[in-house]
């Protein structure tokens, strides 16, 4: 039987949404027949479709359903789903910037969320038929970006990569890297991050906060790559963990909210002068290893108002260069300190203050 280490995206959802994601053709009378059996198990114990799910439990469960062929794809991959316009097709190609047998890799525009929702009639999940090709199946989730966040985001063309990806994702093996615009500039150029997140009482499970007590563990590195004096900077920011909306909370838990993140950084996230009142968050690069022991590395190019920005700052994009890439097995353990420690701000690629 199949076992998988529920990932840091999943965190908290349902267990049929799950499946959903990740074993397409699963039907929730599928999942729930499991149940009954008690072939369906959490960290050992039998576990009912509507059990929320948390991020580094294991889930064993039957053997996944064979990836159907043409003339046996069910109904649901097919009929179920209102099929694509030429326009939503070409939408959905254009943002293709990889491709292997394995994986997809699009660069989320701003504004497109990456699953549906209330009020959400377009999204990722919903234009993957278009990018089918020659597969006998639509490619699948294994992971999301934020709706207003842009940039890399991997899909798995077949369910033996997507079992491969996610369990990339859910054991720390992809390492992911974002730029932001901040406001004001970090005291410190270079640190750790380490503010354990749970969501916030009151707010329907749809904002974070930081909460020492009961959290969980939540660290991001960040590094300033330029400044524009001290009212705004280009951050890089490495999550070592995968918390809903963690940058951006960690973001302002240091006292420099993401521009244009009204969420988490209040009416004050936002610079005058023209700068776009957009969030300033993109995912800028993701490197992981393939099923096949491939190594892929991909980066976006940041959305049109984040490089509009970044002109009107005057920031230097040569600077944007990554530094010398650690192999993933070689990456240092983080500090425990708390929320932000110190590094010796003299590593390769940083710079120190470019105005006063």
């Amino acid at each position: 039987m199949p076992t998988t280490i529920i990932a840091d995206d999943d965190d908290g959802i349902r267990l049929d949404r799950w499946f959903q994601r990740h074993a397409a053709g699963t039907s929730f009378n599928i999942v729930s027949r499991w149940a009954r059996t008690g072939a369906i198990r959490l960290n050992g114990a039998k576990a009912a479709p509507g059990d929320r799910i948390a991020a580094g439990q294991t889930l064993t469960y039957p053997d996944s359903l064979p990836e159907p062929t043409p003339a046996t794809r069910p109904r649901l991959e097919i009929d179920d789903r209102e099929p694509l316009s030429p326009a939503q097709i070409d939408y959905i190609r254009g943002m293709v910037i990889y491709q292997d047998r394995h994986a997809i890799v699009i660069n989320k525009p701003p504004g497109l969320a990456t699953q549906g929702g209330i009020g959400i009639t377009t999204h990722v999940d919903g234009l993957l038929d278009g990018l089918t090709g020659e597969m006998t199946t639509r490619p699948k989730l294994v992971h999301r970006l934020d709706k207003d966040t842009s940039g890399v985001l991997l899909l798995a063309r077949t369910a033996r990569a997507a079992a491969h990806f996610s369990k990339a994702f859910a054991g720390r093996d992809a390492k992911k890297t974002y730029w932001a615009l901040t406001i004001g500039v970090p005291a410190v150029e270079a640190g750790e991050i380490d503010a354990p997140l749970s969501k916030q009482p009151g707010s329907g499970g749809e904002k974070m906060h930081v909460d020492p007590e009961t959290g969980l563990k939540s660290k991001t590195r960040y590094r300033v790559i330029d400044r524009a004096a001290g009212r705004a900077a280009w951050v890089e920011f490495s999550p070592l963990t995968g918390r809903t909306h963690q940058i951006r909370v960690h973001a302002a838990a240091i006292g420099h909210a993401i521009v244009g993140d009204a969420k988490y950084g209040g009416k004050e996230a936002f610079l005058t002068g023209g700068i776009s009142r957009k969030l300033h968050l993109h995912a800028r690069r993701l490197v992981i290893d393939g099923p096949d022991g491939s190594h892929i590395d991909i980066t976006a190019e940041p959305a049109a108002h984040i490089t509009e920005s970044f002109t009107m700052l005057g920031f230097d994009p040569l600077l944007g260069a990554p530094l010398v890439t650690v192999p993933l097995s070689a990456t240092p353990k983080p500090k425990s300190r708390r929320l932000s420690s110190a590094t010796s701000g003299n590593r390769r690629g940083e710079r120190r203050s470019r105005g006063s």
